[in-house]
């Protein structure tokens, strides 16, 4: 199966997770290309001063964040590390996140979810 760019459903999801701002996704895949093992394999892009606000992963998933452009502020479990392109970050089951945008310029990231 291919899925031309063209399409690729967009949402927009404004303070997503009670973060500031909101966040586009580009989806690759919806729940049934995952085969059920998943919910979400998209292309997000933040502006600046926008995020992801703080959230925690239900003990049935986790989370893969990789940056394509830009850097920002990832709160992993409590600790703020800065991330940028080229960067890679898992949030396993049980545990919880924000990521936010305090630069200049888009941040893009692919964000992978799958059931464990």
């Amino acid at each position: 199966m291919v899925r031309r760019k063209n399409e690729h459903k967009e949402t927009v999801l404004e303070a997503p997770f009670g973060g500031p701002g909101k966040v586009v996704f580009h989806h690759f895949a919806t729940k049934e290309d995952l085969c059920e093992q998943g919910r979400l394999y998209a292309m997000g892009t933040l502006k600046p001063g926008c995020g992801v606000g703080y959230h925690t992963h239900p003990s049935n998933e986790f989370e893969v964040y990789h940056i394509l452009d830009g850097t920002g502020e990832l709160n992993d479990n409590g600790e703020v590390l800065q991330i940028s392109a080229g960067d890679t970050a898992w949030i396993k089951p049980g545990q919880s996140h924000s990521l936010t945008n305090n630069s200049s310029k888009d941040l893009v990231f692919l964000a992978l979810v799958l059931y464990v």
